[in-house]
């Protein structure tokens, strides 16, 4: 074997060792790029939940703003019913009591800041009983302005509920799909719960008085 020979039989091994650092190299970049990918898009689909989890809040938080208002109207007409605007100070100090935290939600502190919520509507349900014995109240402008402003936070609680139950079950289905549930995982994306479907107490208050 000549020297030429030699040496082209010593380099074919090392070409070899090349190319195949390439290829690890090339599949290692893959998956990097891949696990950012994913990362980032996990990341943009719990921000829109937690933006719309804000939206809910913001629109609760409406009503029960709206509640001491309607309260006086109707206290004006109907002094007597003290044990109803007992129960609507009760509830609206509850909800206020409720916070949630959107980097620490889980189904229990959702299913209570929701109960808190419907215990408000309830409340406020009866306040409408109330308003219904008193003809001179419903023909009143201030109230037939507040109840009109009631109707439309009750559509929009509806809809920003909605909306957020669409961002998490998108989110969800991402975490717990493969591939994406293994950078799930790795990260700590953890599913987010729903609202439950309004049953009961939680059913928006009849505003057809």
């Amino acid at each position: 074997m000549t020297m030429e020979q030699t040496m082209n039989s010593n380099m074919q091994p090392a070409k070899r060792g090349i190319k195949k650092s390439w290829i690890i190299l090339g599949i290692v970049v893959v998956l990097v790029l891949w696990m950012f990918s994913g990362y980032n898009g996990l990341v943009e689909k719990q921000e829109l939940a937690t933006t719309e989890l804000a939206n809910v809040q913001t629109q609760y938080q409406r009503r029960a703003d709206m509640m001491p208002q309607l309260a006086k109207i109707v206290k004006a007409y109907a002094k007597h019913e003290k044990e109803t605007f007992a129960e609507v100070t009760k509830a609206r100090a509850a909800v206020g009591q409720v916070k949630l935290d959107a980097n620490n939600l889980t189904e229990a502190s959702l299913k209570k800041y929701a109960a808190a919520q419907g215990e408000l509507a309830n409340a406020f349900s009866k306040l409408m009983v109330v308003a219904e014995k008193y003809p001179e109240l419903k023909a009143s402008e201030n109230f037939k302005a507040l109840q009109v402003q009631e109707e439309g936070t009750e559509n929009r609680i509806s809809e920003a509920r909605r909306k957020y139950n669409e961002a998490v079950q998108n989110y969800n289905q991402t975490v717990r799909k493969m591939p994406s549930a293994l950078i799930a995982s790795l990260f700590n994306f953890n599913v987010m719960p729903k609202f439950e479907a309004a049953a009961g107490a939680e059913k928006a208050p009849d505003l057809d008085i």
